[in-house]
């Protein structure tokens, strides 16, 4: 459970101003984790169920300068797969950098070579920066397990192979020659639990975006159980496509196509970096991109009012409607030129909030609905139920029910009551994107949430991350278990579990 403390003054001022969090406490949480690491997780609070049994895999920036040199932001680091392998009751952490080409340069010239695509520039000012278009894949969104094979994953390039005992870099992945050098295949994959194609084996869905002058090429690809590519379909959409995530059903693959507009000219003469030149249209709707799987038909666009999204959540057919749950904020969150990202003023931030959209293709109408305004991001739920109804969502989110703050809770947000649930580490502690575990069906019922939430937590006060482990079907039991890390772990992006068991074959003996 969170840790109980006597607040220290900065955190008394805090709270209050009606605030949950120090902004002192919560920059903490950028500190580069340099050192690799593998070691048993001796500390633990509670006990880990007997059931859970695998491994999470997290990605993330695992160093926020290099050679000394600020990043200019997060997004910007060199990826980091952190494991923690879970098996009879005892678990084990390992921490790698993915060896990328531009890693392994830049480690051995001591020094930046790559713009960063959200402002981190090479040192030398705008003469070395200009027209200097090279692509450096961080590998730092995604880890998944798919078809025997651990993919580190960036959406602007190719994955990258590791070995899943010990996450050393295996290479690049093109799946057999699907993925040709130079495409890029998302950070956010989906898995369908049960695809008519396959004879309702499971398969793997993900796109890449590539621009094309004044429009964007969409390709979606599918991947059976073995890890090759058996479907693809391109689709070229008007005008610039800033696109980060999607979701499916059944029948289609929907992507939001976020109203923005990128100017070319600063970032080729060196003045800026890619995202610092993306401006929000506030006047220009959203589209919704309806691209249907497993036919022929032809791709359909709707307008939504204008809006920004990162994440969604699900997406599932009711009858003739398509129903995608989103998190979405008011406009584009602005990454300015030279601003210190760990002096975001949250106040002056839009807040992402859970939205539901109801769209009829046949009559080309949309209906919006807030779900939830309290401020969240990184959804999630129970695997079996991706692209189909559902009723439960799990999110990161603030521990206030209104304004926009750090991420600090886990939310269960039961779509058929409206009921919410929050487990909260305030004031110290800042929550990750929670990963829904399905319980062993030896141990559990057959209901939605039964399930165990993984979550890594920063604790402010010890300056350490731990794994926590809630109940999915009840919040209110607090952490079932406490896996405390030794060091800190930068805060994350993504990450997936597998219940595959990628620690040592021998284990010590018990605490």
């Amino acid at each position: 459970m969170p840790t109980p403390s006597i607040p220290s003054s900065n955190l008394s001022q805090a709270i209050a101003a009606n605030r949950s969090y120090s902004v002192q406490d919560w920059q903490k949480g950028y500190q580069s984790l340099t050192s690799e690491q593998d070691y048993w997780i001796d500390e633990v609070q509670g006990t880990i169920p007997a059931d859970l049994e695998g491994t999470l895999f997290r990605n993330g920036p695992g160093q926020l300068e290099i050679h000394g040199q600020p990043l200019q932001h997060p997004f910007d680091g060199d990826g980091m797969i952190s494991s923690i392998a879970i098996s009879q009751g005892r678990a084990y952490f390992r921490n790698r950098f993915v060896r990328t080409q531009g890693f392994i340069e830049e480690q051995a010239a001591g020094k930046v070579l790559y713009r960063g695509t959200f402002g981190t520039q090479k040192p030398g000012g705008w003469v070395a920066n200009a027209f200097d278009f090279r692509l450096k894949n961080i590998a730092n969104t995604q880890v998944i397990y798919w078809g025997g094979k651990l993919l580190a994953l960036w959406e602007a390039a190719e994955p990258h192979r590791l070995d899943p005992h010990t996450l050393d870099t295996l290479g690049l992945e093109y799946f057999d020659g699907a993925l040709k050098p130079g495409q890029s295949f998302a950070a956010h994959p989906w898995i369908d639990p049960s695809c008519d194609r396959y004879g309702g084996e499971p398969c793997l869905v993900n796109f890449a975006v590539r621009p094309e002058g004044r429009s964007t090429q969409i390709t979606i690809y599918e991947l059976n159980t073995a890890g090759q590519v058996t479907w693809e379909r391109s689709q070229s959409v008007p005008g610039f496509a800033f696109i980060h995530d999607f979701a499916i059903t059944p029948d289609y693959c929907i992507f939001f196509q976020n109203p923005v507009d990128f100017n070319l000219v600063p970032f080729a003469l060196g003045f800026r970096g890619a995202a610092e030149c993306i401006t929000f249209q506030t006047q220009k709707p959203t589209q919704a991109i309806l691209i249907p799987r497993h036919s022929d038909r032809p791709m359909q666009t709707l307008a939504i009012p204008a809006g920004f999204v990162f994440h969604y959540a699900n997406a599932f057919q009711d009858g003739d409607h398509l129903v995608m749950d989103s998190i979405c904020y008011a406009d584009f969150p602005t990454v300015e030129p030279n601003q210190d990202f760990r002096q975001t003023d949250f106040d002056r931030l839009p807040a992402g909030q859970l939205w539901r959209f109801r769209m009829q293709p046949a009559s080309g109408t949309i209906q919006r609905q807030l779900i939830d305004e309290r401020c969240c991001e990184f959804p999630t739920l129970h695997p079996d139920y991706v692209g189909r109804p559902y009723r439960y969502a799990y999110l990161a989110a603030a521990h206030h029910p209104t304004g926009n703050a750090p991420l600090q809770a886990i939310a269960k947000v039961d779509l058929e009551t409206g009921d919410r649930h929050l487990w909260s580490a305030a004031p110290r502690g800042f929550t990750s994107e929670p990963v829904f575990v399905p319980k062993s069906p030896r141990t559990s019922s057959s209901r939605e949430d039964a399930g165990w939430l993984l979550t890594l937590v920063f604790d402010a006060e010890q300056e350490r991350s731990h794994l926590v482990i809630l109940d999915a079907e009840d919040l209110g039991r607090g952490a079932i278990a406490d896996l405390w890390l030794k060091h800190s772990i930068p805060y994350g992006l993504h990450g997936t579990f597998t219940p595959h068991y990628f620690g040592p074959a021998s284990f010590p003996m018990a605490l």
